[in-house]
């Protein structure tokens, strides 16, 4: 993608509706070049009386009380109000770093959102998007991993997936607007900066239009998912089960797809990607149960196929 010249961040957008002229935004802002251009955009588009910025400082880094300052100082200057939500990393917590944060942030950002009826927007960038569909292609199975992030998803809205982090860059530059690096992104011993200094030029190598290409497809894959989502929902009929004998007699994708929909509903929505895979134990089963990873549990009892949590293991 070419760079924008000075104010066509804006107006694209203000072309995808997902920031509506008076409607309250809550906007997730780092301090990074791509949340401080969002947040100026939302200023922007939905007027700084309905727009306030949330900052989480994890307290991680050396430079995190800088960020802070930094966020305040931009929030005084487009005259936005700004909260703050410190939090500290318990000793067990569980999964990695990254993924605690970001658990934690949009957990804050929800909550400020739904304080104040407002849209919660993330400043993901289309050169995230890239790096996101790549990382998951690398890490998870499943078609879902090239589906890439929503532009909305409830509440949360990604205005700037349409925009590189070049782009974001260029709008900071031409509005005055100073930003504060991350040096952690510049590291290796994270998998998304490995894919960010890595993978991603290696492709570029190949061809300078690959992550035009890797959007594209991305983009075509969300529309046919819907399509598939509606082959699955007729499928089950708005049961919350299936007959192992009717699991059996469908096409082999839409049996995976099925199954998975049963399972993460099982557990509340959350993402079981390993369920699919497991169809072929899962007929093979009689009556009994059968633990498909990702805490659901499919459960046959006279033919017929239902799905739960798995069990908390005794201490």
């Amino acid at each position: 993608m070419e760079p924008a010249p000075p104010g066509a961040v804006t107006a694209q957008v203000r072309a995808t509706g997902l920031l509506p002229d008076g409607g309250a935004v809550v906007v997730l802002l780092s301090g990074g070049r791509d949340s401080v251009c969002l947040l100026d955009v939302a200023v922007a588009l939905a007027g700084r009386d309905v727009v306030t910025a949330l900052h989480v400082n994890y307290g991680l880094r050396e430079d995190a009380d800088g960020d802070e300052a930094h966020c305040q100082a931009l929030c005084d200057r487009l005259e936005v109000a700004l909260g703050v939500q410190r939090v500290r990393r318990p000793v067990d917590a569980p999964g990695n770093l990254q993924a605690w944060a970001r658990d934690v942030r949009y957990a804050a950002g929800a909550k400020a959102a739904a304080n104040g009826d407002a849209t919660l927007a993330a400043g993901h960038t289309a050169t995230d998007q890239v790096e996101t569909v790549l990382y998951r292609l690398a890490t998870s199975p499943g078609r879902r991993a090239l589906l890439g992030m929503p532009a909305r998803s409830g509440r949360l809205v990604r205005p700037l997936l349409g925009v590189t982090r070049e782009q974001t860059a260029a709008h900071c530059a031409a509005r005055g607007l100073a930003w504060r690096e991350d040096v952690t992104n510049a590291s290796d011993a994270y998998a998304r900066s490995r894919v960010r200094h890595g993978l991603v030029p290696a492709l570029n190598a190949v061809d300078e239009r690959a992550q035009d290409k890797v959007l594209s497809t991305a983009d075509m894959l969300r529309d046919e998912a819907q399509v598939l989502d509606t082959v699955v929902q007729t499928a089950m009929a708005g049961r919350d089960h299936i007959l192992v004998g009717q699991l059996a007699l469908l096409p082999v994708a839409l049996g995976r797809l099925v199954v998975r929909e049963l399972a993460e509903s099982a557990i509340g929505g959350r993402p079981c990607p390993r369920a699919a895979s497991r169809v072929p134990e899962i007929l093979e089963l009689g009556d009994g149960a059968l633990d498909v990873g990702d805490g659901a549990r499919a459960l046959v009892q006279d033919g017929v196929l239902r799905f739960g949590r798995t069990p908390e293991r005794p201490s």
